[in-house]
């Protein structure tokens, strides 16, 4: 008796029906057929009634075919015990900060010894990702929908104000959108991040004024770099969940005084497909989610960064 006998009988039990067996295992109906012939003639019963109209399973098929259930399950079980651990592969960015470090965290509880592979991109090209199926899941921001995408809402990442750590509104404890009017916005260019761009120059406008352009080009690296220079004063956002893991005296992060200055956080996964180990990831996701609360970020500053969408 061999394993692919009794897949082959658990499939015709199923279908009740050669060829669509035929179809599912991918084989000519003609092997199928010979095949089980031969476990018949081995285990000296028939399992089928066979009509010109129907197949049905006889007294001996019914018996037999719990137990071949049990046999497949048993060796894709020992198989599964010797394969090497499938890994997952994530598109991210790096203004996850403390979020992403969580999550790996939890991951890794639940599912010891599971590599996860991260690679970062714009927020098009990790949807896109998806989509081809080079990753199996991408974090994304406030991202519009896509065909054949499923977005599993996580969290809301409040944005925080980002000044030179010598500028006199560094000292207090927040910041008011309406007292940076004056000040120019370095912010990367709308069609690198649609969501935050749109985001911070609208509560600009519900504030009553419109953001002086500052500089645009570069990394956020680049534009933090300039705003601690302080050469000429500037401003920007980044994500306080970001603003958590950076370290540098010459710019400040301060926590809005306006409310809702913040971007929902979700896991793009491919729509009706799941990789192996994703659920567990999208638990350890939830879990973090749900426990992780974002407190008011402490006064820092940053080397190196960037914004994610």
């Amino acid at each position: 008796m061999e394993l692919r006998q009794l897949s082959y009988f658990v499939t015709v039990a199923d279908e009740l029906h050669f060829g669509r067996a035929a179809e599912r295992l991918h084989i000519v109906q003609s092997a199928v057929s010979q095949q089980i012939r031969r476990l018949e003639r081995e285990l000296g019963a028939e399992l089928f009634d066979r009509s010109p109209r129907h197949v049905r399973l006889t007294g001996a098929g019914e018996r037999l075919l719990p137990e071949a259930r049990a046999v497949l399950a048993a060796a894709e079980r020992a198989r599964a015990a010797v394969a090497p651990p499938v890994g997952l592969r994530l598109a991210t960015s790096t203004g996850l900060g403390e979020h992403l470090d969580r999550v790996l965290a939890e991951f890794a509880v639940r599912a010891p010894g599971v590599p996860v592979e991260l690679v970062s991109g714009g927020a098009r090209e990790r949807l896109a990702q998806v989509v081809d199926g080079r990753v199996d899941a991408a974090f994304v921001r406030s991202a519009e929908p896509v065909p054949g995408v499923r977005i599993v809402p996580l969290w809301d990442d409040p944005l925080v104000a980002v000044l030179p750590a010598a500028h006199p509104l560094a000292e207090g404890p927040d910041v008011a959108l309406g007292d940076l009017a004056g000040l120019p916005l370095a912010i990367t260019a709308r069609r690198d991040n649609p969501p935050l761009v749109d985001l911070v120059v609208g509560a600009c406008g519900a504030a009553g004024f419109e953001p002086v352009p500052g500089a645009s080009g570069g990394s956020l690296q680049d534009r933090l770099a300039t705003i601690g220079a302080g050469i000429v004063p500037q401003w920007t956002v980044v994500y306080a969940s970001h603003a958590r893991v950076l370290h540098s005296p010459r710019v400040a992060f301060l926590p809005f005084r306006e409310p809702g200055l913040a971007l929902a956080t979700g896991l793009a996964v491919r729509a009706g497909r799941s990789a192996p180990g994703l659920d567990v990831f999208l638990a350890a996701c939830t879990a973090v989610a749900a426990r992780d609360k974002v407190p008011d970020p402490q006064k820092s500053s940053l080397t190196c960064g960037d914004h994610g969408n």
